[in-house]
């Protein structure tokens, strides 16, 4: 195949290790790909899920897979020059064919999204209607809800055991780092207690004054304009919320 036809790659030192990347950059749109989407749940949901579980007592967990883009299989034909450093002698006019994703190509986040969605489809999850990213497993009384965030998992549920075997089985397909309880998601910081889950965003803040060297700034307990008039309406258009609502009870009740 003539050299122009496949997409370049290069190292990338980070952390004291080496990965091997595509350059995306080079990759033609409707040649070399078609869809790029990787679909992360909304903050209203992540909120939603977190209420739910307050009210009904549940902890939730977090899990992180590492390098989640190279387990995602490619449907396209692409192919890659080899490496440097990995060429091999009397080879080297020859070039390689991916069947996994790497990072830096452009389908490599749709790629993923795939291989995880079908992970839980076979398992007997359920995927919502209005949040692509948001998973509900019911075995009679018991409930398991997964919500994703690109290669970030929060899970929670009524029974230990099948949130357990949950973790159990993610962990042998794919590489996982068990992060335990959810303390820090988005941005958010989650506090679980007997009384309740609480949640503030107190380091996102504290690093936002920080960036714009406000940390000194004085405090004011509500930071809003004084002596604002306002008015029921305004003239803008009003927005239909029922369309972007999403009931995670509905899922499991």
């Amino acid at each position: 195949m003539d050299l122009q036809d496949e997409a370049e790659c290069r190292w990338i030192n980070t952390k004291h290790k080496a990965r091997l990347v595509a350059k995306g950059y080079s990759q033609l749109p409707g040649i070399d790909y078609t869809e790029t989407f990787a679909p992360v749940a909304r903050l209203d949901t992540i909120r939603a899920l977190i209420a739910i579980a307050a009210n009904k007592k549940w902890k939730i967990y977090q899990m992180d897979v590492k390098s989640a883009f190279l387990n995602g299989y490619i449907d396209e034909e692409i192919y890659v020059e080899q490496p440097q450093g990995f060429i091999a002698k009397g080879s080297e006019e020859k070039v390689l064919r991916l069947k996994k994703a790497l990072y830096g190509l452009k389908q490599a986040p749709r790629a993923w999204y795939s291989r995880i969605d079908k992970y839980f489809m076979d398992r007997g999850f359920r995927r919502s209607l209005s949040e692509p990213t948001l998973y509900i497993k019911s075995q009679g009384n018991d409930t398991l809800i997964v919500s994703l965030y690109v290669d970030d998992l929060i899970y929670t549920g009524n029974n230990e055991k099948m949130i357990q075997d949950f973790k159990e089985d993610m962990m042998k397909t794919f590489e996982m780092s068990d992060l335990g309880l959810m303390h820090f998601f988005l941005g958010i910081e989650i506090n679980q207690e007997k009384r309740g889950i609480f949640i503030c965003q107190r380091k996102y803040t504290e690093t936002l004054l920080k960036k714009f060297k406000m940390e000194s700034c004085k405090t004011v307990t509500t930071p809003l304009v004084t002596g604002e008039k306002y008015q029921k309406e305004d003239g803008s258009q009003k927005v239909d919320g029922s369309c972007t609502e999403v009931s995670l009870e509905a899922y499991y009740i």
